[in-house]
């Protein structure tokens, strides 16, 4: 599968990767920061923004999409940095195909299964009536009664997209993410990672335990963790500068970091 992307910098190659109902364009800030030092290559992973959509949606066939695209590109081995959905993603690649990745960053995920907390978003997103709406404000409208955070909403209705005709869409998948999810909260497998792994935590979000750390130090046992305080599930959003702080540091560090 061919791979929407941006590119855009110099330097060693770094891939992005978003997570679930996001698209590359969710790191723009954060990707032109980076392209300072980097050669920046920010994706739209599979059945997400203006990617290939495909009726399969597992960690393994959105790695090897990762693989066909390094290939072509000729950037291995990279650095990655994967939020979320794309951290898994990130973290499939690293334990099977590790000669691709020369340093792992893993943004709020960990390397396990999670169980279904999404059916309120796949709910609220299927019943917005997409033929009859003549604004994203009512989307919003619509969404609100399911989605009562104002920046989660904004976050998701960034999929939609006008067709040629002018009727909204979505850009993504919502089908397939929704039969598939089972497989999205799956955890990735392989064997242990041993290049240099930085997970980084929001301090106010529960995607990464403390009953994880074996599993982190089991699959990557070269890893150092950082906690961001004061941020939720997307602290590269909330607090991009200290984020790029940490991201900046470990790539252009020596070794282990």
């Amino acid at each position: 599968m061919q791979l929407h992307y941006q590119r855009s910098g110099n330097g060693a190659p770094l891939l992005i990767l978003h997570g679930l109902f996001g698209t590359l364009e969710n790191w723009g800030g954060i990707s032109k920061t980076l392209s300072e030092h980097f050669d920046v290559i920010s994706i739209d992973l599979r059945n997400h923004g203006r990617s290939p959509h495909s009726e399969t949606m597992d960690y393994p066939s959105m790695a090897q999409d990762l693989v066909e695209l390094i290939d072509t590109l000729g950037v291995a081995p990279c650095y990655m940095l994967g939020h979320s959905m794309g951290g898994k993603v990130a973290m499939e690649l690293a334990l099977n195909q590790p000669q691709l990745i020369s340093k792992l960053i893993v943004a709020d995920i960990s390397p396990v299964a999670y169980p279904h907390h999404h059916e309120q978003v796949f709910s609220g997103l299927s019943n917005i009536d997409l033929p009859s709406l003549s604004s994203r404000n009512e989307a919003d409208e619509q969404l609100k009664h399911m989605i009562p955070e104002a920046s989660t909403r904004a976050f998701l209705l960034k999929n939609l997209y006008r067709t040629p005709t002018k009727q909204f869409a979505w850009r993504m998948n919502l089908s397939v993410l929704e039969q598939e999810y089972k497989n999205i909260s799956a955890a990735p497998k392989g064997t242990p990672y041993q290049g240099p792994t930085l997970f980084i935590k929001g301090g106010l979000s529960a995607y990464i335990q403390r009953e994880h750390q074996q599993s982190i130090e089991t699959l990557f046992p070269n890893y150092q963790f950082k906690i961001i305080e004061g941020t939720g599930h997307w602290p590269h959003a909330e607090k991009p500068a200290l984020f790029l702080k940490l991201v900046e540091r470990f790539l252009l560090s020596e070794g282990k970091s």
